[in-house]
């Protein structure tokens, strides 16, 4: 069954997910179906537009890094630090000061768990934990509080730390100025290094437990295994050795079958392997590998694709979490599992943040590297969510003339649209529908942790409809403008 396209839709039903719940941005799922509620199609589409990549351009080079993190205020620190990359290119520095590589590293990784810790805890473990039919008024983070109150406020506690590793170094909990061209404005305070040290081995302690949790969860319930399960190739920036890498490394695919397509490219490579394509019912653009042409080479990014395509983890509660992850096949495509994934990664960078924390390094006043300008700089990182690119390109006054942004959410677009058409062909085809079944829709696109805001951000070479009515509703004119 073809459910990306639908003979004459026009004779068909149009069911409406809209807006999609518990994700940050704004999209919605249309089915159509027939009279016996066979399901003929199911698309996931973003309704929104935001054009960064447009109106940045004219802009000095610097603000990038402030700017940009303005598209989103769950993962604003992966987008500042993405641009401070590219920025870092354009001034000629290469290489970071050991202490400013270790700041920026330890900003990332609380973000990483702060973000990680909201999306688990708060939009995904109430279906996790009630089940998809669960009642709506029970099946939200204040159901998961009022029935396991430990549980709920341990994930709460566990954001507020990543959030309070962000201010101290940031500023702010959301859109601070850390990252600078070449390095770091300010260094981070031994008070504020022993306040998060003096809390850490429980950081590490709770995140260990929630690991367990959704250990349990999946590995006891054969439903969660199979749910919106698809294949696809995978990737992920990764360490020189192969080791799970979040903040700087090169890229690394693998092909459904776990064989390497390509590894170790560098980041500032990405544009001879990936490509984007546009169709007219999305305002998110669809990539794919170009090897593999873009009726196939579509993938996914993010905490399942990395501990897919990475070699080992380098701390060691982690990877024994990775290695039990590991039993259930490779590579594991269960779309649930990204939330087994992402605990694990959550783990990760707790036990990476006391490393940090007790490296004398991380304490240094030397912030600062300096280079020759250049025209071009490309920053990548692994965002929450999956790999992010950040590319620019600048005039000889230091003014941005082009824009590239390639989000996380942006990669898996493709996916998610795959999630839902086998839960549509598998869960609800044929059957009456209502809201416990919809909402199995909404599941699999929550495992992947969209942000549909960020995954928006182009302006011009997109398809848009304008529609102006008076106020009885009548279409007084309209314009269509598409790419294809």
């Amino acid at each position: 069954m073809n459910l990306e396209t639908a003979l004459e839709p026009e004779k068909l039903k149009r069911l409406v997910i809209e807006p999609l719940t518990r994700v940050e941005g704004h999209g919605k799922v249309t089915l159509l179906v027939d009279d016996h509620n066979h399901i003929q199609q199911a698309r996931l589409h973003i309704v929104e537009f935001r054009g960064f990549e447009k109106f940045i351009q004219g802009r000095p080079y610097w603000e990038a890094p402030v700017v940009v993190q303005r598209l989103c205020g769950i993962c604003p620190v992966s987008h500042h630090l993405a641009a401070a990359k590219a920025v870092d290119q354009l001034v000629g520095v290469d290489k970071l000061s050991p202490t400013a590589d270790n700041l920026r590293r330890l900003l990332h990784l609380g973000q990483v768990l702060q973000s990680h810790a909201l999306h688990f805890f708060h939009l995904s473990s109430p279906d996790l934990l009630f089940g998809f039919d669960d009642k709506v008024a029970h099946r939200n983070i204040f159901g998961v509080i009022r029935d396991l109150p430990k549980l709920g406020l341990r994930g709460i506690r566990l954001r507020k730390y990543g959030q309070e590793i962000i201010r101290m170094i940031s500023g702010k909990r959301v859109h601070g100025v850390a990252a600078i061209a070449g390095g770091m404005n300010k260094p981070l305070a031994q008070a504020d290094q022993q306040t998060l040290l003096s809390q850490i081995d429980e950081i590490i302690d709770w995140t260990q437990q929630a690991v367990d949790l959704i250990t349990q969860l999946y590995t006891k319930n054969l439903d969660y295994q199979n749910f919106a399960t698809i294949q696809s190739p995978m990737l992920s920036l990764v360490a020189a050795d192969g080791a799970l890498e979040l903040y700087d490394g090169p890229l690394r695919a693998i092909d459904a079958r776990g064989q390497t397509l390509f590894d170790q490219v560098p980041d500032s490579a990405y544009g001879d392997y990936i490509q984007e394509a546009v169709k007219p019912w999305s305002y998110m653009k669809f990539p794919f590998l170009i090897a593999q042409g873009a009726a196939n080479g579509w993938y996914r990014v993010g905490p399942l694709a990395r501990l897919n395509t990475c070699r080992y983890i380098t701390t060691p509660k982690a990877e024994a979490a990775r290695q039990a992850l590991r039993q259930q096949g490779f590579p594991l495509h269960s779309t649930l599992a990204y939330h087994w994934a992402r605990m694990i990664e959550a783990l990760y960078c707790a036990e990476s943040i006391k490393v940090l924390l007790l490296d004398e390094t991380t304490l240094g006043q030397d912030l600062i590297r300096h280079g020759r300008m250049r025209r071009e700089g490309i920053g990548v990182v692994e965002a929450p969510r999956g790999t992010l690119i950040h590319h620019y390109q600048i005039d000889a006054n230091g003014l941005i003339i082009k824009a590239n942004l390639i989000v996380s959410t942006t990669h898996n677009n493709q996916a998610m649209n795959e999630s839902i058409r086998q839960v549509a062909a598998h869960y609800l085809d044929g059957q009456p529908l209502n809201e416990g079944l919809l909402n199995q829709i909404e599941v699999a696109i929550r495992a992947y942790d969209p942000c549909l805001s960020c995954a928006t951000h182009a302006l011009g070479k997109m398809p848009l409809q304008v529609h102006i009515q008076n106020r009885a509703g009548q279409t007084l004119a309209a314009l269509t403008q598409s790419s294809l």
